[in-house]
């Protein structure tokens, strides 16, 4: 009786362990591999002949909270609901050169959690950085291009 009981004792532990261990692997292969790219848009821009009608109009017909650079909108992160963040919508005069090199009308910004790390992955990958990273007192940015030349701003915001 002692002995059979020792046994399922023995089984059980080595099964908890195992268990344990191999949910370690898992979770340590996890975070290795994988690294959290974009968490967000964090602006949709576009050209237009004359933003200052474009922003009059957005706050009078859908009503926008307008100011001298767009809109914008505050929400809180799904996975961390106590952390805020928002989403700029900025109209930007027809022949602004901010999307150069792109000859698109508009530019999505998103968000990212580390830039200088995501830059350099980007990098080995081929894709083409428009410039350098830029820190300001709200984050830092850099631009890229995607395979059909849109310009796309990625933005680090300062917690």
């Amino acid at each position: 009786m002692m002995k059979k009981l020792s046994l399922v004792f023995l089984v059980i532990t080595a099964s908890f362990i195992s268990g344990f261990a191999l949910k370690t692997i898992l979770s340590n292969k996890d975070k290795t591999t994988t690294m959290k790219k974009v968490t967000g848009i964090g602006g949709i821009f576009f050209k237009c002949k004359d933003p200052g009608k474009m922003k009059q109009w957005y706050h009078e017909n859908l009503g926008l909270n307008t100011n001298d650079f767009g809109a914008t909108f505050n929400w809180f992160e799904g996975d961390n609901s106590t952390k805020k963040g928002s989403t700029q919508w900025a109209p930007f005069p027809e022949k602004t050169k901010y999307f150069d090199p792109s000859t698109k009308d508009f530019m999505i910004n998103y968000t990212v959690d580390n830039l200088e790390a995501l830059v350099e992955e980007l990098k080995k990958n081929g894709v083409t950085i428009v410039d350098n990273i830029e820190s300001y007192d709200y984050g830092k940015f850099v631009h890229l291009l995607d395979p059909e030349g849109n310009k796309i701003e990625l933005w680090e915001p300062k917690d």
